[in-house]
């Protein structure tokens, strides 16, 4: 099954609302009638909060997956056409704003085109050009007035909030990975995350800096997209790129340039551990963009 397929066929089994290439056509026929009749079809490399289709060459559409992403929809119409003048690279900007109707039933957008394939560890999780240019986005939008944006908290899953809100389910994840890796040092990291609370002003994250959220084109980063977790707040999360990509030369080149104190760092360590372990101890295979679980989990330990 391609990459494709199993994701769809897991947001289909996690209950999430179906949506399909001719469920698209008629929402862009009934609602954006001057785009009617342009292609619509799937794009490669598909996320969780979203159904996401080409239509056309240059625009692609995003629709909420479950009501619980709905929220992301009005945040990034409103902030990321404020955003983008001031980023060192594009992010996607919205071009409409789609109503409910032909029997989906939560608000969607339509959205430019980026070019651009998203980054591989395989290629690119030793380059320090390429790590640089991700600390030099995060610079950006982190320099960026904050006021007024949207807080973090339980509608971004708490990135940009307490890591302390998924402290039983870290701990029950350490826990059932006994005998696969080593407890007392995953648990010293997680103590030390939750322990290096964070103090400084709000800015703005991007809260899921994942792979699939970069994109390259010749080695160097050329757009970041999927905004769905923007938010002002704690960056720590921004961070955990460092352990789930990045590696040797380049994990340091990252760290060196990135923004970030000690304590900032600690709690990065703790969102990448709980993510792992998380994955890990549930069965999931790894992002094939990304690296395996227990190499990350083994490199967040040895620092």
């Amino acid at each position: 099954m391609g990459e494709g397929r199993l994701v769809r066929a897991e947001k289909l089994k996690a209950g999430k609302v179906d949506v399909d290439v001719p469920l698209v056509e008629r929402l862009v026929a009934a609602q954006f009638p001057h785009w009617a009749g342009l292609p619509v079809r799937p794009v490669a490399n598909d996320g969780w909060d979203n159904w996401t289709f080409h239509l056309g060459d240059r625009m692609k559409v995003r629709l909420p997956s479950a009501e619980g992403y709905v929220p992301q929809v009005e945040k990034e119409s409103l902030w990321l056409p404020r955003l983008a003048p001031k980023l060192p690279v594009p992010i996607p900007l919205p071009l409409g704003i789609g109503a409910p109707g032909e029997g989906y039933p939560f608000p969607w957008a339509v959205y430019g085109w980026i070019d651009g394939q998203p980054a591989s560890h395989r290629s690119l999780g030793t380059s320090s050009l390429f790590a640089t240019d991700v600390a030099a986005f995060l610079r950006a939008l982190q320099a960026i007035d904050p006021t007024g944006g949207p807080a973090a908290g339980p509608q971004t899953f708490f990135r940009g909030a307490s890591l302390g809100a998924y402290d039983d389910e870290a701990r029950r994840s350490i826990a059932a990975l006994a005998g696969r890796i080593d407890m007392a040092a995953a648990l010293r990291v997680w103590d030390a995350a939750l322990g290096a609370r964070w103090s400084g002003p709000a800015v703005w994250l991007h809260g899921d800096l994942a792979a699939g959220n970069l994109l390259v084109s010749d080695g160097r980063l050329c757009a970041v997209i999927d905004f769905g977790g923007l938010a002002v707040g704690d960056p720590a999360c921004d961070l955990v790129l460092a352990w789930t990509f990045l590696e040797g030369d380049a994990r340091q080149a990252f760290m060196a340039s990135a923004p970030g104190d000690a304590a900032m760092w600690a709690r990065a360590r703790g969102w990448a551990l709980w993510k792992n372990t998380l994955m890990l101890a549930a069965g999931r295979d790894a992002h094939p963009l990304e690296r395996g679980f227990e190499a990350v989990i083994a490199d967040i330990m040895a620092e």
